[in-house]
């Protein structure tokens, strides 16, 4: 409520944040939210707020979402052990250099099928996600402008009544 900016600049950041929380790249999420943020001129607070769209909450259902995507559009066969054990590296708060080195390890087929369902669901969330985040901080634009063209027409009503 208290963000200030152009909607456009917000929802943009926001829809930034959202595609790039489904990105199977933790720790890098948000430096990767905000470059684009920057880039295209999108609010990075908000850009910083939408990664949040992956949390601990979440992370098994989204991440292997995403990888189970990208490895049946790959033809690829599903490593549901080593997705598992990277899930479970996640949640049990293992720095994220830890994580990064056992996607690494296993192997560029894993991490195309995690990168490619990622950029599609991504894509696929993020869009609609602009238009909904517009209309939202819109709204907000319009709800703070009536608050301040009130508190102004209070104040010449008091001044008013004091002369």
């Amino acid at each position: 409520m208290r963000l200030k900016g152009h909607p456009h600049s917000l929802a943009l950041g926001m829809s930034f944040g959202v595609f790039t929380g489904l990105m199977p790249i933790i720790p890098f999420q948000t430096i990767l939210a905000v470059t684009l943020a920057l880039f295209f001129k999108g609010s990075k607070i908000t850009a910083v707020i939408g990664t949040w769209i992956s949390n601990p909450l979440n992370w098994y259902f989204l991440y292997y979402s995403t990888y189970h995507l990208g490895s049946k559009i790959l033809g690829l066969p599903e490593q549901k052990a080593v997705f598992s054990a990277i899930i479970n590296s996640i949640n049990s708060g293992e720095a994220s250099f830890v994580v990064a080195g056992k996607m690494l390890g296993a192997g560029s087929s894993f991490l195309l099928a995690f990168l490619l369902g990622g950029i599609i669901v991504g894509t696929i969330i993020s869009l609609p996600s602009y238009i909904f985040f517009l209309h939202f901080f819109r709204r907000i634009k319009t709800w703070r402008e009536a608050r301040i063209r009130k508190r102004k027409w209070r104040k010449k009503k008091r001044l008013s009544k004091k002369h």
